[in-house]
């Protein structure tokens, strides 16, 4: 029996639907609510990083989330947690709306790289000053590593292909601190404590979200918005604990499965 579950639901933000479901009015047996309500812990988990934090936190109780703060873990969280353990200078690859994360860091003569999904910077120059960087030693962090993600008018490129890029041309290998990332999770889970083994992970990547958390010991359920595309749930191994075809779905699994609620 689980007594914590760890869920991700702004994985599920790239689904329209998903967007317009969070605008209605919760209803007693909506399962969010039942979710809440339950004897469990809460952990919202991005790997994004076009917004800060505080950002994310207001965009998404615009939308009648109910969350605090502190349940929101980001990469950008863990990106900043290991540029101060290593106590370098990075250069930012990040979108502007995401620098406030890095507050207070020293960023003046960077002797090391940061990169996370930043399309305004991802251009010859600056690519190319992150390159001379690397080639004289500066530490390559990645945010994240995703090849793809998805914005209104479909997929778009990620940060994934720049940061293989930049190993490739460097002949280095990045550190990357985000999902699918083992440290990311066992990092998100470490306030509530919980151990992977009671913990459950709700996402629409296959790979990013449910096999990473797979391989950091916790249960993946994978759901059919988003993200998703026909047959994802293929591709990685182990497979899914559960494939599921919306959120409220998995939410419904996890309650009268797992937790055996009513």
């Amino acid at each position: 029996m689980l007594n914590q579950v760890h869920y991700s639901v702004v994985r599920l933000v790239f689904d329209r639907h998903f967007w317009r479901q969070q605008n209605v009015r919760l209803h007693r047996k909506d399962p969010r609510r039942k979710l809440r309500q339950a004897p469990v812990a809460v952990k919202f988990v991005t790997n994004t990083t076009k917004e800060c934090k505080r950002t994310l936190f207001e965009r998404l109780r615009g939308l009648n989330f109910d969350l605090q703060e502190q349940e929101i873990f980001t990469s950008l969280t863990a990106a900043r947690n290991l540029v101060e353990q290593k106590a370098v200078r990075p250069l930012l690859m990040v979108e502007d709306s995401a620098l406030e994360d890095f507050t207070g860091l020293e960023t003046s003569d960077p002797n090391a790289v940061v990169i996370g999904l930043a399309p305004d910077h991802f251009n010859y120059q600056t690519l190319n000053k992150a390159f001379q960087l690397i080639l004289d030693g500066a530490p390559l962090i990645a945010i994240h590593k995703a090849r793809y993600y998805k914005k209104k008018d479909g997929l778009a490129l990620g940060p994934g292909p720049f940061v293989t890029g930049l190993e490739y041309a460097t002949d280095t290998k990045a550190t990357v601190v985000g999902k699918p990332e083992k440290g990311f999770f066992l990092e998100a889970l470490r306030d509530l404590n919980c151990s992977p083994e009671e913990a459950v992970m709700i996402g629409d990547d296959a790979r990013d979200d449910v096999g990473g958390a797979q391989n950091a010991g916790m249960l993946g359920i994978l759901v059919k918005t988003g993200k998703y595309r026909p047959a994802d749930e293929g591709k990685i191994n182990p497979p899914p604990h559960l494939t599921c075809a919306s959120f409220p779905e998995a939410v419904n699994y996890i309650l009268d499965h797992l937790l055996g609620s009513k």
